[in-house]
């Protein structure tokens, strides 16, 4: 959930009760909206992209199970259950996830579960990190997924997607995949998502080694 804007929280409407803003990814058929709040992509036109992109190097099949790590309102894990059998969503913000759900409700798909989850650490005992994933999808705040990284043991995807917006932690959480998990870098590539600054959004794709 990398590349977003929080708005102020003494946020209130000049008149009346004011409907929340929204966006539309139009390749997958979905809208997602957000509280002005929320954590959400600033640069609506290449998170279209963005959401495309990976989601075409994850390739869902219609009968995979996908999970969705840090996935906000549902940036990725509404398009993804357009695609695949069915898309578990889990987000530490308990009011990200409940819009999320809405969103779901809103785009009128029975075949996603939202999770609350702290994923910084302790997560090997919900139900829903003891399964097994067809695919994975990540895309954590800076401090990366370090958190997350040992359930990979128990998940054991064909295929990883990590969207990073910062190459740091992309780069060590990578290390631990490569190292520890058997998994290789099989792509990798950058987005310029904030024009004129130093920050980039990356992409990178893992699968099991040979």
């Amino acid at each position: 959930m990398c590349g977003i804007l929080r708005t102020t929280t003494t946020r209130a409407p000049l008149a009346g009760e004011a409907a929340l803003p929204h966006y539309r990814l139009e390749e997958f058929d979905v809208d997602i909206a957000f509280a002005p709040t929320d954590f959400v992509q600033v640069n609506g036109e290449l998170n279209a992209r963005l959401v495309s992109h990976a989601i075409a190097q994850l390739a869902p099949a219609p009968t995979d199970e996908v999970l969705d790590l840090y996935c906000g309102v549902g940036n990725f894990t509404l398009p993804l259950a357009r695609r695949a059998a069915r898309v578990t969503g889990v987000e530490g913000d308990a009011g990200l996830v409940q819009r999320a759900r809405d969103n779901v409700r809103r785009n009128a798909l029975d075949n996603v579960d939202m999770r609350v989850a702290d994923l910084a650490d302790g997560i090997e005992l919900f139900p829903w990190a003891r399964r097994r994933y067809d695919l994975v999808l990540l895309d954590p705040p800076r401090v990366g997924a370090s958190g997350v990284l040992a359930q990979f043991a128990v998940w054991k995807p064909r295929r990883v997607v990590y969207v990073s917006c910062d190459p740091a932690t992309l780069a060590r959480d990578a290390g631990v995949l490569v190292r520890e998990h058997g998994l290789r870098m099989r792509a990798a590539g950058i987005l310029d998502m904030f024009p004129h600054t130093a920050h980039v959004e990356s992409l990178a794709v893992f699968e099991p080694g040979a």
